[in-house]
């Protein structure tokens, strides 16, 4: 018996070693989304890492080579024989009171993929899908170069924002504000040699969207973006500083001299930056995904009950313009004064102090201009409980942050709109997590101005309220028409810039001009469309941190409209999407608290919305729409009360837009 048993042992194990291994090279390692809407694939060629994602029959990323370098000659993601595989499944959920939903629950389903000191995580949403390196080496690394080669289906459509620089060379491409308009052509018509910013939004041959972009970018540098052959967009990354300098302009800057030979130096043990595909089967889904919320690092800060999101009455952008008064109006402390009893009057609880306050070309924050009492204004806002934020240039708060800090805190400002960062690569990153942390010590908020999108930061550290990295309205100021049309850019953002985080569009504007009308200039400015657009954009636009970008005297001469922006909130309890276009039109509905606001915008097409309003018929709505003369002087408006019916037919004139309240 025990002779027989040992035959048929040897006589299995020849039957098993004549067939052949499936190794991870012959047969894909999938993970899929809860439906099965969404299937990611890892296969390796050769020993290179590929991934894909498929939505049933439908290729939405062809099989795209990714790999990192390591300057020691390490490839993590190159000469792998065999992938260890595991799966789990889950539910992601998190409560924020800075989102536009105070609690979200999103099922996923994941897969680790481990080789050696290395793992590449993969992670399925039913919207969505992600994937990033873990590396757990010993010691310290040196990244040489990240490779991202995303091979696109076909000669697809995309809306892209190139970086705003005229540099040839692409290391200097990397010193950008991060402000451009957006474009809309094929992959084949891009231009080889200039950087795209992140995200990026893809048109696919079968109707759906994908919007492509790094996330969660701690330590590391951000991802730009270049066409390549093949359908494919290739990632490039700004190399390290290795040296800097103090220079830019007005000498605010931080500027980069030299670049080393490699993208970042990092913990040898750590998870990198995602790369995130929203997948959208319309443009409106691209408005509701929690993919990018559930992706973000949970907050690092702890306790953040005392961060106070609210708006910010500005004075940069109107020109320091108030009339009626007995004091010569400007960057002085009667000014401030009459700025904070603004605020005060309306419940507004910050005014910023922008550019000015301080000596110029000096990047010392010690220096505070003859015209400024600065602790008078403070101590005034405090006494009308209004919080003061100082702005401050990227080189004078860099050099000494725990000294500008500390400094200001004991004085009792509020925050900081730190400008003129303009960088991306790690050690800019470095920069600003060393800003949040040092800021929170001191129960401070921030703004970042002049930098990128924030791609999950202000969710993992959350007293960084707002990001620039848009082309927004104060660039009115300045922009020819024929350059610049705001109302076009307005109904592109929602889809693509807002989907990554919060934005300071800086809305607001009441002096406001049809098509054909706007110019720009630098005292009394002008926003182009409807006033209603102006107020919908409250809605429409996420910033935890929200500009009133004109003049206490105009909000005073337009009374009703300056009272909506007062009471609107700037953080949301739930998000509804009614309905929108790239390019074309959106509409959403935000409710805080029992109360909903309901924000639609138009390009220069006039249109006529449906809303079905049925799951709030009955209750009392006020409504702000273009007046009948709206393409005409943008400013006509009217504002009616009523009652909710089941289904109610907005109109839109040119470039305009509609705001309501329903309690």
């Amino acid at each position: 018996m025990n002779i027989h048993n040992h035959i048929v042992r040897w006589a299995i194990a020849i039957l098993i070693a004549a067939i052949p291994t499936l190794s991870s090279a012959e047969v894909p390692m999938a993970v899929s989304s809860p439906s099965g809407r969404l299937t990611a694939e890892v296969t390796l060629q050769q020993g290179s890492v590929f991934f894909s994602i498929r939505s049933g029959s439908d290729t939405i990323l062809e099989p795209s080579h990714i790999a990192m370098t390591l300057t020691d000659g390490t490839i993590i993601g190159e000469r792998i024989k065999k992938f260890r595989a595991k799966t789990t499944s889950g539910i992601t959920r998190k409560k924020s009171g800075l989102y536009t939903k105070s609690e979200v629950s999103l099922p996923f389903n994941r897969m680790t993929l481990s080789a050696g000191k290395y793992s590449l995580e993969v992670v399925a949403y039913d919207d969505g899908v992600a994937y990033r390196w873990h590396s757990a080496f010993a010691d310290s690394i040196t990244i040489a170069d990240e490779t991202n080669a995303f091979v696109l289906p076909a000669d697809c459509m995309v809306w892209e924002t190139p970086v705003n620089s005229d540099e040839t060379d692409l290391d200097k491409q990397t010193t950008v504000s991060f402000e451009n308009d957006y474009y809309h052509r094929p992959i084949s018509e891009l231009y080889p040699s200039h950087l795209i910013q992140a995200p990026i939004l893809v048109e696919l041959p079968h109707g759906q969207k994908l919007l492509i972009s790094d996330y969660n970018t701690l330590d590391y540098p951000g991802m730009f973006l270049l066409p390549a052959a093949g359908n494919t967009l290739r990632s490039y990354y700004a190399r390290y500083p290795a040296t800097e300098y103090h220079g830019g302009y007005a000498m605010r800057q931080l500027r980069v001299g030299e670049r080393a030979p490699y993208i970042a130096r990092t913990a040898g043990k750590r998870a990198f930056p995602w790369k995130m595909f929203i997948v959208a089967d319309s443009d409106a889904r691209l408005l509701d995904t929690d993919v990018p919320f559930c992706l973000a690092d949970d907050n690092r800060l702890g306790d953040v009950s005392w961060v106070k999101p609210g708006k910010v009455a500005w004075e940069w952008w109107s020109d320091w313009n108030v009339k009626g008064v007995d004091f010569a109006v400007g960057v002085n402390t009667a000014t401030y004064k009459y700025w904070i009893d603004f605020a005060a009057q309306n419940g507004i609880e910050y005014v910023v102090m922008d550019e000015g306050w301080s000596v110029p070309l000096k990047s010392d924050l010690s220096l505070v201009i003859d015209n400024i009492d600065l602790q008078e204004i403070i101590s005034y806002g405090k006494s009308k409980g209004v919080g003061i934020i100082l702005w401050a240039g990227f080189y004078a708060f860099a050099r000494d942050i725990d000294g500008v800090v500390n400094r200001f805190a004991d004085m009792g400002v509020a925050g900081f709109k730190i400008d003129f960062i303009d960088r991306n690569d790690q050690k800019a990153y470095q920069f600003i997590e060393k800003a949040a942390i040092a800021c929170a010590r001191r129960k401070m908020v921030i703004d970042f101005h002049g930098i990128f999108a924030p791609v999950g930061f202000t969710h993992t550290f959350p007293n960084v309220l707002n990001f620039e990295g848009v082309l927004g309205l104060e660039r009115a100021k300045f922009l020819q028409p024929d350059k610049y049309d705001q109302v076009r850019i307005d109904c592109i953002l929602p889809f693509i810039r807002t989907v990554v985080g919060p934005m300071d569009y800086t809305q607001g504007a009441m002096n406001n001009t049809s098509r054909g009308n706007y110019f720009p200039r630098n005292h009394n400015p002008m926003s182009q469309g409807t006033r209603c657009r102006q107020l919908a954009e409250y809605v429409i636009f996420i910033s935890p941190l929200s500009m009133l970008c004109d003049s206490p005297d105009q909000y005073r001469a337009n009374r009703q409209c300056a009272d909506f922006i007062a009471s609107i909130p700037t953080v949301w309890d739930e998000t509804r999407v009614i309905g929108g276009q790239i390019g074309e039109w959106v509409v959403e509905a935000r409710r805080k608290g029992d109360t909903w606001y309901i924000g639609g915008i138009t390009n220069w097409t006039e249109r006529d919305v449906e809303l079905d309003l049925s799951w709030l018929q009955g209750r009392k709505i006020s409504i702000f729409t273009d007046g009948v003369n709206a393409n005409r002087n943008a400013e006509d408006y009217r504002l009616d009360h009523s009652t909710v019916p089941g289904r109610l037919t907005v109109h839109m004139a040119q470039g305009g837009g509609f705001a309501a309240i329903i309690h």
